[in-house]
């Protein structure tokens, strides 16, 4: 029998916020799927550890994908990586891929996903808790409240949008767009907070849209409500 492929979040960055069910399958698995170069380095794999120390022990496969804007070029990396993945469940084996936030969520498993299913595989998704959901914690504000709507916008992809819907915009993918974030929302009549590294070392977070810097790092999103 062909192994399954799971799609693990393993939360925004807070160890504590793993799930038991991420642990479990971490620790029943013996082939770590990581995205990354050097798959001790990923921040996945970093939170991972902090609740499963002997995920060391256990075969790690780094997974790495370069960000380029190729559709064609990403595609063909993208068939490379699943061929990776697909060794070892046509040896039997179950590979664990751990992500950052929620696998279905702007998750690089996503794209493996499709290959694999569409070359025979079985592929499953465990839930974990997403970035803008700890981002709203970390900020001590609702998201939501009784019949307001959620906009969830990948801003790298949207810097041409519009918002002029009712509800809460998130902003993601804003780190290297922060200032062109910035005035995409004040040119909206908006304001906005932020949180930059969110359970990581290093989190900053900004209550107003005024004090977020023009730069920030590559984990940073913001909400405007």
């Amino acid at each position: 029998m062909k192994g399954i492929a799971y799609g693990v979040g393993v939360g925004p960055g807070d160890p504590e916020l793993m799930t038991l069910k991420a642990i479990r399958l971490i620790r029943e698995n013996d082939v770590i799927a990581v995205p990354g170069k050097e798959a001790e380095n990923s921040a996945a794999y970093k939170i991972a550890a902090e609740n499963v120390p002997d995920i060391a022990k256990k075969e790690i496969l780094p997974v790495y994908m370069q960000m380029i804007k190729d559709r064609e070029l990403l595609h063909k990396q993208h068939i490379k990586c699943a061929k990776l993945i697909e060794k070892y469940l046509d040896a039997g084996r179950n590979v664990v891929y751990i992500t950052l936030g929620d696998p279905s969520v702007y998750s690089t498993f996503t794209y493996l996903q499709h290959i694999l299913e569409n070359d025979g595989y079985e592929t499953r998704l465990v839930s974990g808790v997403t970035s803008f959901c700890a981002a709203a914690a970390r900020l001590n504000i609702p998201l939501a409240e009784w019949d307001e709507p959620i906009h969830i916008l990948p801003f790298v992809h949207q810097k041409d949008g519009k918002i002029d819907k009712n509800g809460t915009y998130v902003l993601m993918k804003t780190g290297r767009s922060m200032a062109e974030a910035k005035r995409f929302l004040k040119d909206s009549g908006r304001s906005a907070m932020a949180v930059e590294n969110c359970g990581m070392q290093g989190e900053k977070v900004y209550f107003d849209i005024d004090d977020i810097p023009d730069e920030t790092g590559y984990f940073s999103l913001m909400i405007s409500k």
